[in-house]
């Protein structure tokens, strides 16, 4: 080779590596108030203070409190708290376009109180968030903490200036900041359409966006590490989305398949977001009869930009598979033009995505966005069916440079919490849970999707349908014809009737003070729940229909069927009804201490001991037995889970919410064959593959509530690594590699007796077992808790059976004989029967229930 070949290759090969270089630099991770280090991935992150220009009034504190859910302590743990207007300043490249994440953890810190925080943070002179509290944010989406990531258009600028800026609204206001992240990304936007626009379109490679919604449609969720192009961005699954009860079907590329990205970017979405979707299923007549639907909760008065990812690895030919794709009601893709991904792409295992750009505006219930797909029919195409692979939804800047939003509105439940005077612990007063099914705040979404999309727009001539289960938080929520505000009494067996008190609607209102928002407690699938007084002083939960719920007269007969016939200490107590006036409204007693789950995680009251969370099992599941064996017929409650257990004034465990429950007199096949209905997480396998339901399905159930409650995190969080996402799955794993102990609640650790964790979580571990048959019945389950909790009295030295929440005459006794009278208590108890027997159960138990022993009832 000659000196100057040897010349040319070596400038080339500088240029090149100079080109590299200039076009990604390296992503930059900013731990705000500490001195930096290495997360759970091994990520290093850096000190912040040689890129912060004005420090007067920042304090560098560490947070009070490390909640179970937190992926990693860095960068949460610590925090730069600013009193004063603050900026960042970090070095850029010309024309290049940034991702910028914001990393929030509002926990308690020393001297400043978390609910003063109120800032706006602006980047480049656009503003980011204004007027902003994370605080509020993470009780009203119920999460520990926040990342708000955003995509900065290319600028002329050599430096990128954040400011950070206390509200001058608020007394004491100030700024916080955990973690900055600030990655170099190709600019993967271009020129998009406007749905419901013709000929319109917009140039989204100089505009600002804001990451709104990421998730990889059919499959697991996809961790920062495993991300392309080396964004570090987080891909979510899509089934906390999905609305209605025709989920589709979840598909999966074969091994042996390379996704070929051609002229796509890699950057685009990582192979694995491309090997998974999400199709409607091989009955093509049963597919023509229903959409695929996703709903998503955004800010009005912008524009979005909607990308759908898409990877044919099943199909090789042009009008296959051809479908038609809606925005909010309006043709985004569809005939004449509808979507083929082969014609997309010229190929299998090739992706793409299609941008489409969407106003929402500010009218009632606009602020969302809906995307439909259903098969075309226009070609006869071989397959009628829809899929995609990938959603991301991002949010345009305004005219006036301008991405913030408003903070979410908190529940009643909440604002009427936070004007209540702050009481202990003991003294907190709270809801009935049956109707509740969670966490307040989290029903904020909740209530909007329930109210606004009951009657689901009809899109395009495609038959509109109704959901079997609520798409966000994992709340059950089942299809039931309405009211149409005649009096269906009528349907209720006559023992039901008897047995219930039948309450006026003069009655309800004179309880509630005309259903006046300042009783509401809670809201649920069904409706709101009231607080009210009946008969002088009584008080109780009083649960109204909403006209716009799905969960009508079924839900509403089932629940006064089943409760009306049913009288046990751990079961909840149902009052009466009430059918007058158009309205529809259950009852019950109040329960003082709401949900079990408000006490075990997301939460700023005091933590239960293990012993009483131990109880609080113990009852839950006599509660269970009792159902599965002590009644006339075996009842399946079919919706097990730490909201539908309720704590009264005592911690006494009462299950709730009956509105699904099944029974029956003849279980001599085992099972009963029956639409699926639940919620997600508590499912139990085996019943969604085979629609059989059995008594087991409630063991499984319960078995993801007792790891719940040892862990103290939700059944189901998609915002982890995909291997966590499922408590199930993930405790199970952790379990058979012998390092439960690591996910367990740090409150606890150290505080059980080895002995007794092991018992507990054997017994959870078996609840679990992938074949019915394998689980336990439910009085093994309550023997083996009972035995659990011996072995911790025993470790502390407390005398087994004096507990606060345990039943008099609790058999803590591994003796056989012993053990035989414990199952002849729980089958002894009252049936569907005598009124001798009610009689009885009464006298024995009226600290805990009322009788009813008049028309009047309780």
């Amino acid at each position: 080779m000659t000196n100057r070949n040897h010349f040319v290759l070596s400038v080339a090969l500088f240029s090149l590596i100079f080109n590299v270089i200039l076009v990604s630099s390296q992503p930059l991770a900013v731990d705000c108030g500490s001195k930096g280090g290495k997360d759970e991935d091994g990520r290093t992150w850096e000190p912040d203070t040689k890129y912060l220009l004005q420090s007067n009034g920042s304090v560098q504190l560490q947070a009070g409190y490390q909640d179970p859910s937190l992926l990693s302590t860095v960068p949460y743990m610590n925090a730069r708290i600013f009193t004063s207007p603050a900026t960042y300043q970090f070095p850029i490249k010309t024309k290049e376009r940034y991702l910028v994440r914001f990393h929030f953890y509002p926990s308690a810190f020393p001297n400043f109180n978390i609910t003063n925080s109120y800032f706006s943070v602006a980047a480049g002179g656009l503003t980011l968030m204004n007027n902003f509290s994370a605080a509020i944010t993470c009780q009203a989406l119920t999460q520990a903490y926040l990342v708000n990531e955003y995509s900065l258009a290319p600028s002329d600028s050599e430096v990128l200036n954040i400011n950070l800026t206390p509200s001058t609204n608020y007394t004491n206001s100030f700024a916080f900041v955990n973690g900055i992240e600030l990655i170099a990304m190709p600019n993967l936007f271009g020129m998009t359409n406007m749905v419901g626009y013709d000929s319109s379109s917009v140039d989204v490679s100089t505009e600002n966006l804001q990451m709104m919604f990421r998730l990889n449609v059919g499959g697991q969720s996809v961790p920062p590490s495993k991300d392309a192009g080396g964004l570090l961005r987080s891909w979510y699954n899509d089934d906390p989305y999905l609305y209605g009860a025709a989920m589709g079907v979840n598909i999966e590329a074969s091994k042996n398949l390379r996704i070929d990205y051609k002229d796509l970017p890699k950057s685009s979405a990582p192979e694995d977001v491309y090997r998974t979707a999400r199709a409607m299923g091989r009955d093509s007549k049963l597919n023509l009869k229903f959409n695929l639907t996703w709903l998503f909760q955004v800010d009005a008065n912008f524009t979005y930009i909607v990308r759908l990812h898409f990877c044919e690895f099943q199909l090789d030919k042009v009008n296959q598979r051809v479908f038609n794709v809606y925005i909010n009601n309006q043709s985004a893709q569809a005939d004449p033009s509808p979507a083929d991904i082969i014609a997309f792409t010229d190929g299998k295992g090739v992706p793409t995505y299609k941008d489409y750009a969407i106003v929402v505006s500010d009218g009632p219930g606009d602020e969302m966005v809906q995307i439909d797909m259903t098969p075309s029919t226009a070609s006869k195409p071989e397959y009628y069916d829809s899929q995609l692979n990938g959603v991301e939804i991002f949010k345009l800047n305004d005219g006036s440079k301008n991405l913030a939003g408003s903070n979410p509105q908190p529940s009643a439940m909440l604002l009427q919490a936070e004007s209540e005077p702050k009481r202990s612990f003991k003294s907190n007063s709270s809801v009935i849970g049956g109707a509740t099914g969670g966490a307040a705040a989290a029903f904020v979404v909740v209530a909007l999707l329930i109210v606004v999309y009951t009657k689901k727009k009809r899109v395009h001539g495609v038959e509109s349908h109704t959901s079997s289960w609520l798409p966000i938080y994992g709340n059950s929520h089942t299809t039931g014809s309405k009211s149409d505000g005649k009096s269906n009494s009528g349907h209720l067996s006559t023992l039901a009737q008897g047995l219930s008190r039948h309450f006026s609607i003069s009655e309800i209102k004179q309880a509630t003070k005309n259903f006046d928002e300042s009783n509401v407690i809670g809201v649920g699938g069904f409706g709101k729940v009231y607080k009210g007084i009946i008969d002088g002083g009584t008080k109780v939960a009083i649960k109204r229909s909403n006209p716009s719920s799905e969960q009508g007269i079924n839900e509403f007969q089932t629940e006064i069927e089943m409760l009306s016939k049913l009288r046990h200490k751990h079961l909840v107590s149902l009052i009466g009804f009430c059918e007058d006036g158009g309205e529809m409204c259950l009852v019950y007693d109040y329960m003082a201490r709401g949900t079990l789950r408000e006490h075990i995680y997301n939460n700023k009251k005091s933590h239960l001991s293990w012993k009483q969370r131990l109880e609080i099992c113990i009852g839950a599941a006599r509660g269970l037995h009792y159902l599965h064996t002590g009644a006339k017929y075996t009842i399946i409650h079919r919706d097990v889970k730490t909201t539908n257990i309720l704590l009264d004034e005592n911690w006494v465990a009462k299950v709730s919410d009956f509105g699904l429950s099944k029974t029956g007199p003849d279980m001599n096949q085992g099972h009963v064959s029956t639409v699926v209905k639940g919620s997600f997480g508590y499912l139990d396998p085996e019943y969604f593959r085979r629609q059989q339901l059995t008594e087991k399905s409630d063991v499984y159930s319960f078995g993801v509530v007792l790891f719940e409650v040892l862990c103290a995190r939700p059944a189901l969080n998609p915002s982890l690594p995909k291997e966590q996402v499922s408590l199930a799955d993930w405790a199970l794993h952790c379990q058979r590699k012998g390092v439960l102990e690591d996910i367990i609640d740090p409150h606890l650790k150290g505080k059980i007796n080895p002995e007794c964790l092991k018992k507990f979580a054997d017994t959870a571990e078996k609840c679990l077992s992938d074949h019915g048959l394998e689980r336990p019945h439910m009085g093994d389950v309550l023997w083996n808790l009972e035995f659990a909790l011996q072995l911790q009295e025993t470790a502390d030295g407390s005398k087994p059976g004096s507990s606060s929440t345990s039943d008099q005459g609790s058999v803590h006794s591994t003796d056989s004989s012993v053990r035989s009278q414990r199952e002849a208590l729980h089958v002894g108890n009252l049936s569907l029967g005598s009124e001798h027997e009610l009689s009885e159960e009464v006298d024995n138990e009226s600290a805990i229930f009322s009788q009813l022993v008049n028309p009047k009832g309780r």
